[in-house]
């Protein structure tokens, strides 16, 4: 194992890595025990009692966050020019329409969320290999394929991320930044759990939210106590 730093020995002293803390706990000690000098990203692995090769156990949605991620989203809004002006008065940071489709051709991808609309995504079909692996591919079912794309980049600009479990059954997602007060973690982090629990498919057998992990950029996990979420 890697020698540890004196800021990491800090971080695991402050750590009770034998117990699961509430969520409320967890937030707080999150804060305690992250030392970079940057305001890191305060992140959950939640691992599902799922079978995510099986289609019908697939979890997969949208959760807006009440305070937001903390993170200036960029946004890039392809639509028809009818649309731009709306677009841009959202708060999309790129508008437009085929000269971004040349630049992504060009391997461009300087964004954190595409939007579209659904006339466009004909023209997106052939830089699946380009936009997919980095999860910018606009889908139907996360709100980004829309006629009302104003409200789709206020959304995404108001703290609405998309999740989707792994192919090891864990959901991971940043649920704000180490700067929140511990309150707003706590909220956020409690939305994600939330939306998820819904999501259950009908189909998984026993245990449904196997364990829950939160931890920032650099930091220890801090095993979150399932019941009490």
């Amino acid at each position: 194992m890697a020698k540890l730093t004196k800021k990491q020995k800090e971080a695991y002293a402050k750590l009770d890595s034998s117990k699961s803390y509430d969520l409320a706990a967890a937030s707080a000690l999150v804060k305690d025990i992250t030392n970079v000098k940057f305001d890191a990203s305060v992140d959950l692995a939640i691992r599902l009692g799922v079978d995510p090769r099986k289609a019908n156990q697939m979890v997969r949605g949208v959760v807006t966050l009440p305070h937001g991620t903390g993170k200036d989203v960029k946004v890039l809004a392809l639509v028809t020019p009818d649309k731009e002006a709306d677009a841009t008065a959202a708060g999309a940071d790129y508008v437009g329409l085929d000269e971004y489709l040349q630049k992504i051709k060009g391997g461009w991808t300087d964004v954190d969320v595409i939007i579209t609309m659904p006339s466009v995504m004909g023209k997106l079909g052939p830089l699946g290999r380009v936009l997919g692996p980095r999860g910018l591919m606009p889908n139907p079912k996360t709100g980004t394929v829309t006629m009302d794309v104003a409200k789709a980049v206020q959304d995404v600009k108001a703290g609405k991320i998309d999740f989707k479990v792994d192919k090891t059954g864990i959901v991971h997602a940043a649920v704000g930044k180490v700067s929140f007060d511990a309150k707003k973690i706590e909220e956020n982090a409690n939305e994600l759990i939330q939306t998820i629990i819904k999501l259950k498919p009908t189909t998984a057998k026993g245990t449904y939210v196997k364990s829950v992990f939160m931890s920032s950029t650099m930091s220890p996990s801090i095993a979150v106590e399932v019941k009490t979420v």
